[in-house]
């Protein structure tokens, strides 16, 4: 190549005497041996830390007479860069993986740095977690330790036994492996590891374990699921039909429910090898999955920005499409785009759904019975609408149950609605001497029993199970844990006394998260 046309500087040479052979020869010139030097410390040839080489990086962006977009653009992929490489789903990823990655999130740095934050954002991955399931619950600490406490029918708190446990108990068989996010379905619970290894316990069942279909076998302590050993998995949900799961790299996975096409493929419904969603979603990168009661939402994160697709059964309107009919493969929901809204996150109730937007708006649809939609009645809605009952709040976190929603703001208030049963909504309003504290909410409300714990609240997570009375956890930013509903199985970790099934004020749980 022509240098002089390249658009790069010239290189200068400079002349050598010549030095006639016979006195080189007779110079003693010493020998030594050849070293081979990385680039930093004992890492392998090829692998670079910007952050250990600021030098470098400096002289680069400062003596290399870069055009200022040029610079800017440089700047930028750097850091986005070293940004990747410390997150801890990144940093075991080979180059060949760390490349495909960048490429299936539009060909930049900066696009793979959002996917990756994404992620974490929606399901506090690496983060304290507590989650309410079906009679039992499961809290995960900052550092990746386990606890559970509730219902033990079927193995599912992960002791070896199935006694109820009242208090929460540390899962000791899992010692040594950090959890970064946990799934609760009915008599079954879900652990993903750092590694991207996924444990389960409770019914031995991908699918229909409410209905006993399958299930028959119990496993009392966590077990890796073996034919998920070649997928680098971040993410589990659990629905009641089916298992879904979500890789490092943005795939999504299903068991069971396979039957008639339900999820895109034809398996038989004990079939417990992992079945990747494909059709509109064969190269988009996901960031976060929800399972409601019978069908599956996905959050994508594409160069165009945010989206969500839905699969499964369209009772109710919940798939968000404008009608009712099932998708056997996963669709895009357009009307995110009709409402000019960016979706950061998808919560699936057992008939309905909702998404909180970059702007803090929130929206809801599927069946409104009870008022779980938020908008003031108990009409279904096909498409996503935004509440406009909340137009005043910037919401950051929503959760969903069995026709109940939680949204959460971003200075930590917590408004809540829909089917008031078992005190799930943490309304005390006969206290108040207003009535009935099992009242329907047709529209959100703010749940002042939360504003007397004085700190902000992070996390909500409620039962999202048509079968089992619902109870609720609120995790506060310093990893303190409230809880209250239901609590006839042990499953807010609070001992309940005189005969009661449940506690309407939230109290702390004897665990701290942090």
């Amino acid at each position: 190549m022509d240098a002089t046309t390249s658009g790069t500087p010239t290189i200068q040479y400079h002349n050598i005497p010549d030095q006639s052979g016979t006195a080189i020869a007779a110079a003693s010139v010493p020998t030594f041996p050849r070293q081979v030097r990385h680039c930093f410390g004992d890492s392998s040839p090829g692998e670079f830390p910007l952050a250990a080489n600021p030098s470098i990086v400096l002289h680069v962006l400062t003596a290399c007479n870069l055009d200022p977009r040029d610079l800017a653009k440089l700047e930028a992929k750097l850091a986005a860069l070293d940004i990747c490489q410390k997150r801890a789903i990144f940093k075991p990823m080979t180059d060949e993986e760390c490349q495909n990655l960048k490429r299936k999130c539009g060909g930049s740095w900066k696009l793979a740095l959002r996917f990756l934050l994404a992620g974490e954002a929606c399901c506090r991955r690496e983060k304290s977690q507590a989650i309410a399931g079906p009679a039992h619950s499961i809290a995960v600490t900052s550092t990746g330790v386990v606890y559970s406490f509730g219902s033990n029918t079927s193995g599912q708190l992960g002791h070896g036994t199935m006694e109820e446990e009242w208090r929460p108990q540390q899962i000791r068989s899992l010692q040594g492996i950090r959890i970064i996010q946990a799934a609760a379905g009915a008599g079954r619970t879900m652990l993903v590891s750092d590694a991207g290894r996924v444990y389960a316990f409770g019914k031995d069942s991908f699918g229909e374990a409410e209905f006993g279909v399958q299930g028959t076998k119990l496993v009392a302590t966590p077990q890796l699921i073996e034919s998920l050993r070649d997928i680098f998995v971040v993410q589990t949900a659990i629905g009641n039909f089916f298992t879904a799961v979500l890789s490092r790299e943005g795939r999504v996975y299903t068991f069971s429910w396979g039957k008639d096409r339900k999820l895109g493929h034809q398996t038989e419904p004990n079939d417990v090898e992992p079945q990747p969603l494909l059709g509109a979603l064969e190269d988009v990168p996901i960031v976060q999955i929800a399972a409601g009661y019978c069908y599956l939402l996905c959050l994508a994160c594409q160069p165009s920005g945010m989206s969500v697709y839905s699969v499964g059964c369209g009772l109710g309107g919940k798939l968000g499409h404008g009608s009712r009919m099932d998708e056997k493969h996963p669709r895009l929901i357009e009307q995110f785009r009709l409402l000019n809204l960016q979706p950061m996150v998808v919560a699936t109730g057992a008939w309905h759904a909702a998404v909180v937007a970059r702007d803090g708006r929130v929206c809801t649809w599927g069946w409104g019975r009870y008022g779980c939609l938020g908008h003031g009645n108990e009409e279904c809605e096909s498409v996503p609408k935004v509440v406009e009952a909340l137009s005043k709040v910037k919401a950051v976190h929503v959760a969903t149950g069995d026709y109940t929603t939680f949204v959460l703001s971003e200075d930590g208030d917590v408004y809540s609605f829909g089917c008031g049963e078992s005190a799930s909504l943490g309304h005390n309003t006969a206290a108040e001497g207003q009535g009935n504290r099992h009242a329907n909410v047709l529209s959100p409300e703010l749940v002042k029993s939360l504003k007397q714990v004085k700190e902000k609240v992070v996390q909500i997570s409620l039962t999202n199970s048509i079968h089992w009375n619902a109870h609720t956890f609120a995790l506060t930013e310093s990893g303190k844990l409230y809880a209250f509903g239901a609590g006839d199985k042990g499953q807010l970790g609070v001992e309940l006394m005189n005969n009661q099934t449940e506690r309407v004020n939230p109290e702390r749980v004897d665990i701290d998260l942090e």
